[in-house]
C-alpha cells in the first residue's frame, strides 16, 4: 500500500473511533477481524464496487469491479469456462472470484453477504424459484465393478442436506432397497475417487460425471432419480450494475450450453 505499519495502525484506530467498535482482534496468533469488522468489510467492499462502477460508467470504459460468484463443483467443470469466457469478452475489466461448494453452503455465504450471487440447485418444482435449467440426477458407478449389486448397496454421498443425498435415500427407501452410506465427502473429487475404487456408487448430476465413470442404466435395478432445477440466486434485491450484468449473462447463456 505504500504506507508504514504505523500509519496503517493509526488509520485503523481512527476508524474504530469513528464507528465506536473494535474492528480487529489482536492476539498472539495474529490479527483477525471481529464480527463488527466482518460487517464493516462487507459494506466497504460494496462501496468500492459502486465507486469502480461509477468511474467506469462516467469514463466510458464499461463495467469494472469484482464479482464474488458461487458455483457447485458439478457445474463448474462444464458450465464455468463458457460463462466466464463470454462475460470476459464483454467486460474485460471485471474480476470474477469463484467459490465452489454445495448449494446449502453457497446459500449460507449469500446470507452472510460473502458472495454476490451463485448458481444454486433446488427441487425441480420448487415454488418461488425461477429455474433456468434442469439437470437429471443419475446413479454413477465404475463400469464392470458391479457395485450396484452389493447388498446392502454401498453409497458415496455428499452432505446430508444436499439434494443428491436426500434423493438417493428417499428413492431407495421407497422401493425397500437396503443400503448404507459407506463414504461421505463434501468434495466432488473425493466422491469420484471412491466411485473409481469400485467400492460404492454416487449420485451426481449429468454434467458432474467424469468420462471414466458411467451413469448406470435402468437395467441395474436402481430406482429413477428426480431432476434438479438450477437457479441464479443474488445476494441483494438491488444488486450493483456489474453483478446484475453477470446474473443476466448467466441466465441468458446457461440454458443454451
Amino acid at each position: 500500500m505504500g504506507r508504514t505499519q504505523g500509519a496503517i495502525s493509526l488509520q485503523v484506530k481512527r476508524l474504530e473511533q469513528i464507528v465506536d467498535q473494535t474492528l480487529l482482534d489482536r492476539s498472539g496468533r495474529g490479527v483477525t477481524l471481529t464480527p463488527q469488522g466482518i460487517r464493516l468489510l462487507a459494506h466497504a467492499q460494496r462501496i468500492l464496487r459502486y465507486h469502480d462502477e461509477a468511474l467506469a460508467e462516467l469514463s466510458g470504459k464499461g463495467l469494472s469491479g469484482t464479482i464474488r460468484f458461487g458455483c457447485p463443483d458439478d457445474y463448474a467443470v462444464v458450465f464455468l469456462p463458457i460463462l466466464l469466457r463470454g462475460f470476459a469478452r464483454e467486460h474485460p475489466e471485471v474480476l470474477v472470484e469463484v467459490y465452489c461448494a454445495h448449494t446449502p453452503r453457497l446459500l449460507q455465504r449469500l446470507e452472510r453477504h460473502s458472495l454476490d450471487l451463485a448458481l444454486t440447485s433446488f427441487p425441480e418444482h420448487e415454488k418461488g424459484v425461477t429455474i433456468i435449467r434442469q439437470e437429471p440426477l443419475g446413479w454413477v458407478g465404475l463400469m464392470g465393478a458391479d457395485a450396484e449389486n452389493l447388498d446392502p448397496l454401498r453409497l458415496a454421498l455428499s452432505d446430508p442436506d444436499t439434494l443428491d443425498h436426500r434423493a438417493a435415500r428417499r428413492s431407495l427407501e421407497a422401493i425397500g432397497r437396503s443400503y448404507r452410506i459407506a463414504y461421505a465427502s463434501a468434495s466432488l473429487t473425493g466422491l469420484n475417487a471412491v466411485v473409481r475404487s469400485g467400492q460404492a456408487i454416487a449420485v451426481l448430476t449429468r454434467p458432474g460425471v467424469p468420462e471414466d465413470l458411467s451413469v448406470l442404466p435402468p437395467e441395474s435395478g436402481l430406482p429413477q432419480l428426480p431432476s434438479v432445477g438450477i437457479a441464479v440466486t443474488v445476494d441483494s434485491a438491488q444488486p450493483s450494475a456489474v453483478v446484475k450484468a453477470f446474473a443476466d449473462h448467466v441466465r441468458a447463456v446457461l440454458p443454451t450450453i
